[in-house]
């Protein structure tokens, strides 16, 4: 890497932060900048999730890091035009520990040319690994990287940037059977698909709220927001989980014929017998009087039917949520 003046050094350092000067704060308005911050730091909290998550698809798959020494290395033939997700990370000369300092799903970039722009001092993403670098911040700087298909990167979309949409279902009919009702707008195209289901857990109430929180000398007087926060605490309900239960390939099939033979199957000639994911849709559709079915949801994403047929999909997918899929095996 090149060295710097400390004349330069102090142009980085503006480069680098861009932070807003007073007088320009007191020009925005109270409000807006209230805004402006609770947006950026929504954005960041995003961010920050899906490179965790990123980070622990890398360590699942035991990657080993190796040492960056030149950035002509990433113009090498195996890298040039491959997509991949990477990591960059770093250690200090007081921890040899390598710790993340980013990663990236490269799906639209090839490898080679992305890795380049880290390494570049020219680019934004090089100027502020060259100035760790240069300042000792950091001793030495890794990569890792693992190569996926397209039609895994856009199974790593699915999951990490669309949106769940979930199911409605009729009012029982004969008694107590519901209908699936799919919304409009599914492509009649190929591409992937998930199914999943909600989960609510109960957790039991934390134990120091069950204690009374009555001060001594003031037995006779109770705090309203103490009690509200007790009660409130008594049974404490996670936000609404939707676990994955099952990928689809709509190859020889578009992606709406294949979802509406999942949720359009005759529930009269349901069997205890079936099993795997239509099964499982069809039983959620009988329900005891008074009682709602399982929350359904879908999620899909259009892929180009010459690209389904490459990669592992679904360990793909299931090494990015964590757990195996049920109805896949």
């Amino acid at each position: 890497m090149e060295e710097y003046s400390q004349e330069d050094w102090g142009n980085h350092s503006q480069d680098l932060h861009g932070y807003p000067t007073d007088q320009e704060l007191d020009e925005i308005p109270v409000t807006k900048r209230t805004l402006k911050i609770k947006q950026e730091s929504s954005e960041e909290a995003q961010k920050r999730d899906i490179m965790q998550n990123i980070v622990q698809i890398l360590e699942s798959v035991q990657l080993k890091w190796e040492l960056f020494q030149s950035w002509t290395d990433f113009s090498r033939l195996h890298l040039s035009n491959k997509l991949a997700i990477f990591g960059i990370g770093y250690n200090t000369r007081w921890k040899e520990d390598i710790r993340y300092h980013y990663a990236e799903i490269s799906s639209q970039v090839p490898l080679g040319k992305r890795l380049r722009e880290y390494f570049n001092s020219e680019k934004p993403e090089g100027r502020i690994i060259m100035t760790r670098v240069q300042k000792m911040n950091w001793k030495n700087v890794y990569y890792k990287f693992l190569e996926i298909t397209i039609s895994e990167a856009r199974c790593l979309e699915l999951h990490m940037e669309i949106d769940w949409i979930p199911i409605a279902h009729s009012k029982p009919t004969g008694g107590n059977v519901v209908q699936y009702l799919l919304p409009g707008g599914i492509p009649k195209s190929p591409g992937l698909y998930a199914i999943g289901y909600e989960e609510c857990i109960e957790r039991p109430s934390s134990p120091h709220m069950e204690s009374s929180s009555l001060e001594p000398g003031k037995e006779g007087r109770v705090d309203l927001e103490t009690l509200s926060a007790q009660a409130s605490l008594q049974v404490e309900i996670e936000p609404t989980r939707i676990i994955y239960c099952y990928l689809g390939i709509a190859e020889v099939r578009t992606l709406q014929q294949c979802l509406f033979l999942h949720f359009q199957a005759n529930t009269k000639t349901f069997s205890k017998d079936w099993v795997g994911i239509n099964g499982f849709l069809s039983q959620n559709c009988i329900v005891d009087p008074g009682v709602s079915p399982k929350s359904i949801y879908i999620k899909f994403v259009e892929v180009e039917r010459d690209f389904l047929s490459a990669g592992s999909l679904v360990e793909c997918l299931e090494k990015a949520i964590g757990y195996p899929l049920k109805f896949n095996n």
